[in-house]
Order: structure tokens, then C-alpha cells, then sequence
């Protein structure tokens, strides 16, 4: 068994490193920074991997360290105070999301969002809160009615 490698995204959320690393690492973050282990098998493939990490964290986001577009998507999640999962993808795992997939890829309560324009359609049109608030990630926030 091998798990998840931990990397710092800012004070928005911990960024977890797909590849199959080191032992542990941790999940999501809260101001805390509260740790969980992570342990995935080693001949797990990567689709599988991916599923499994979709369906345990009701936010979050495929990444690549150097897209902007995913550090905006960080960003506007961070701002609402949201603490996503991220797990930054190499480019064989990005194609393991699916068709047409790519970064920043956003997931909530296990359904796929989107991208960044995705996002903020759904936070423009006063569904992103809702979403959030149903699946556990924002806490004492009034929904839009």
C-alpha cells in the first residue's frame, strides 16, 4: 500500500498528489488543517482511483499546479469558505476523468461541475450555494431563496 503525496494549496485547501508516493497524506483542510489518512493499493488503476476519491470528499478539484485557471477555481471556492480536496493530476490521470476532461475539473457531492466557467455560472445563477450547503461544505450559510 502507497499512498497520497501532501502538498500546501494556499490557506484554501490541501493538495493531494494522485501518484503513488509516499505512505499517508491528508484529505481536506480546515482552518485547522485536520489530517485523515489516505492509503490506496498500489495496483489500484487510476479511473478506479479517481472514482473511489469522487465519491469520499464532497468537494473536489483535479488540478495542475500551474493552471491559473485552477488556482482561480481555489480562489472562488476558498472565498466562500470551502476547504476542497485538491488532488493535482498528471496527464494520464487527467484522461482517467473522462471525455473531454481536463483542469481544473470540480466535482460536488460526486457530480461532475465542471470547469472553472462551469463554476461560476453555477455561482452566478445562486446554485452554487445550495449545492455546497446539501453536501456538507459550507456550515451555518443562509440559502438564497
Amino acid at each position: 500500500m502507497q499512498g497520497l503525496q501532501r502538498r500546501r494549496c494556499s490557506n484554501d485547501g490541501v493538495g493531494l498528489e494522485l501518484s503513488t508516493a509516499t505512505a499517508t497524506a491528508a484529505t481536506t483542510s480546515s482552518s485547522a488543517a485536520s489530517t485523515a489518512s489516505l492509503s490506496i493499493d498500489e495496483a489500484e488503476p487510476a479511473e478506479a482511483r479517481i472514482q473511489r476519491l469522487i465519491s469520499e470528499h464532497p468537494v473536489i478539484i483535479f488540478s495542475r499546479s500551474s493552471c491559473c485557471m485552477c488556482h482561480v477555481m481555489k480562489k472562488l471556492l476558498g472565498t466562500l469558505g470551502v476547504h476542497p480536496t485538491v488532488i493535482e493530476l498528471d496527464d494520464d490521470e487527467i484522461r482517467s476523468l473522462g471525455d473531454g476532461a481536463s483542469t481544473p475539473s470540480a466535482f460536488i457531492g460526486g457530480s461532475p461541475v465542471g470547469g472553472l466557467d462551469s463554476l461560476f455560472a453555477l455561482h452566478l445563477s445562486g446554485r452554487l450555494i445550495p449545492m455546497l450547503v446539501a453536501v456538507g461544505a459550507l456550515y451555518n450559510h443562509p440559502i438564497p431563496s
